[in-house]
């Protein structure tokens, strides 16, 4: 396997092909989770091999937003298929790459443990001082993309969204939720006020 060659790929793919709207689901959140990734299996204790594997599916996770919004972990799947084999990538890690892109879909059901890491790689916000930042860049993502939603209206989203959503790694629980919960405590004291 040839991750660097692999993700360079990417990232350049997703700065030359995304469309400039996309102020969340770009090469910026994609190097984020890459990061996130691979804090967290380092902290998890997993093996090297483990580690190219889960930040190849990093690389890959939201790549389908090439293609399309809706359904873009199936796409990001096909193009992890269509061009990992040229960085020497076998069928089998591939499938493992791609159960891990399918982990990250709402609502997350990871089934194994580098799935669980991918997962909460890619809400590693929710926990984060810069929550709200990256936040309102989603909400502007999503209002080009058609919904109509108004900020306090996007607020409600959010603390729904929150409230249902729990990290499965011991790591991310560890060193994101004390700050997510403030986080929480936060939007619903914005919706009171």
């Amino acid at each position: 396997m040839r991750l660097d060659d692999a993700g360079e790929f990417i990232i350049n793919k997703l700065n030359q092909e995304l469309p400039e709207y996309l102020n969340y689901h770009n090469s910026m959140h994609t190097l984020d989770v890459v990061e996130s990734a691979y804090r967290l299996g380092q902290a998890e204790g997993i093996s090297s091999a483990d580690m190219e594997l889960l930040l190849t599916a990093a690389y890959y996770h939201d790549s389908g937003f090439l293609v399309k919004m809706a359904g873009h972990e199936e796409e990001s799947c096909r193009i992890a298929r269509e061009t990992l084999p040229g960085f020497n990538y076998n069928a089998g890690e591939i499938e493992r790459i791609c159960g891990m892109i399918m982990a990250t879909r709402l609502p997350q059901s990871p089934k194994n443990y580098l799935e669980e890491i991918l997962a909460d790689a890619d809400l590693d916000d929710l926990g984060r001082d810069d929550f709200f930042i990256i936040g309102d860049k989603l909400f502007l993502e999503n209002t080009i993309y058609g919904d109509d939603i108004d900020p306090h209206a996007w607020r409600l989203k959010q603390l729904e969204f929150m409230q249902k959503h729990h990290y499965f790694t011991k790591s991310a629980i560890n060193l994101r939720q004390a700050k997510k919960d403030a986080n929480l405590e936060r939007i619903k004291a914005q919706l009171e006020s």
